[in-house]
């Protein structure tokens, strides 16, 4: 097999849920037509973290091939929030918060995709201006039944939670993101499948040939059950410290490493299973295994130096040189609180001063530095919190 035929089958297999239709990618792969392939993002938030870097690296994947990466900023789709995987409506965002959140999103993309040979566009160019009688066309084109048919309204419907019309778009205009840019792939989680079908759909409506779908699995966060997400406090931000992110990792359970391997490294899969196989050793063994995952992830997006510094901290904070045998226990009712809240259970004298102290650096939950008085901290009991320079708790739940 020739190298290009490897990272064509490569890129079909590794890290890859489901491919429709598989056949007719395959070929278009093989014949040496550029495609252009689509990965769409919502400015939620203003951080991009580890799970989206799970599809970024695949179009990373399709750039190396030479194909053509159009990355589209939901710069109108952001304002409705999609419906996938959620049991209620999403607040509303102003303009004003999509455009803050977008201020550092090419930047961290460009840590996983070669952004001088992506194309970036912004929904709101077509999507804004669509007017009444073209929305009525659009919707004229889809059932009701179609809609509610996806498994988180239908979740909603059955226990009786609102759906808001406006939800009832998202797929809609996300579809209309294929048409308007001429797809031929796109991208995603496997919470988007049905937007992306929807993609497919409307393209087909539209007597366009329908763009293949290529979905991605779905990484859990630092909780180690529910999706990586910046609303839940469980993600590992690109742009996160070093030292922060390497804690982060080093807090993961152990039933998830291999995962985190396979779909935020470049290890090949007979070098993840050859770091792994042995793992019935104990605790200890985890613990070597979680750092030489920490060291890859770190040295990816900040390079190798700052990984090796990472782990060199994160081995001095817990070490027994810098923490006593007999840390002071810290009782907390429950395992998700804010950083301000945690500081205050601890015995902040005023929520100014744990503030003050937060934002100066001086509070670090299991080696990484809590820097966001109003960041949320997914607990499981048994992190270390360390306060000041020389004061150490250990969380109860």
């Amino acid at each position: 097999m020739s190298a290009s035929e490897e990272k064509i089958s490569a890129l079909l297999s590794r890290n890859v849920e489901d491919v429709m239709d598989r056949k007719h990618l395959e070929h278009a792969l093989r014949s040496g037509k550029k495609l252009r392939v689509k990965f769409g993002i919502d400015p939620t938030s203003p951080d991009l973290h580890l799970g989206h870097a799970v599809v970024l690296r695949k179009l990373r994947e399709f750039q190396d091939l030479g194909h053509n990466v159009v990355l589209v900023i939901g710069d109108f789709t952001a304002l409705i929030g999609d419906p996938s995987g959620r049991d209620k409506t999403r607040p509303p965002l102003t303009e004003s918060q999509v455009r803050e959140n977008m201020k550092n999103y090419l930047k961290q993309a460009g840590m996983v995709i070669d952004m001088k040979k992506a194309e970036i566009v912004y929904n709101s160019k077509w999507l804004g201006k669509l007017d009444g009688a073209r929305i009525i066309e659009l919707l004229g084109l889809v059932s009701v039944q179609q809609i509610i048919e996806r498994e988180d309204f239908q979740t909603r419907l059955r226990d009786h939670k609102s759906i808001r019309m406006h939800e009832l778009l998202y797929p809609i205009f996300q579809a209309y993101d294929s048409v308007s840019i001429k797809a031929d792939v796109e991208l995603g989680g496997t919470d988007q499948t049905f937007n992306l079908l929807a993609g497919r759909m409307l393209m087909e409506k539209s007597n366009m040939k329908p763009q293949d779908i290529m979905t991605m699995p779905i990484l859990e966060g630092t909780d180690g059950g529910k999706k990586m997400s910046k609303s839940l406090g469980n993600y590992i931000g690109l742009t996160d410290e070093p030292a922060d992110m390497f804690g982060k990792i080093m807090s993961l359970p152990d039933a998830i490493i291999t995962r985190y391997f396979a779909l935020c490294t470049d290890l090949s899969d007979s070098q993840i299973t050859k770091i792994i196989q042995g793992t019935s050793a104990g605790a200890s063994q985890w613990k070597n295994i979680k750092e030489q995952l920490g060291f890859e992830i770190v040295k990816k997006y900040h390079g190798e130096k700052s990984a090796a510094a990472a782990q060199e901290k994160f081995e001095k904070l817990f070490s027994k040189k810098e923490i006593p045998d007999d840390v002071p226990k810290l009782k907390l009712r429950l395992a998700k609180m804010s950083v301000l809240d945690i500081l205050i259970a601890a015995g902040a004298k005023s929520k100014s001063e744990a503030r003050r102290l937060i934002e100066q650096g001086g509070f670090d939950v299991d080696g990484r530095t809590e820097k966001d008085p109003t960041a949320i901290v997914v607990l499981k009991g048994g992190e270390i919190l360390k306060i000041g320079k020389k004061r150490f708790l250990q969380v109860v739940l």
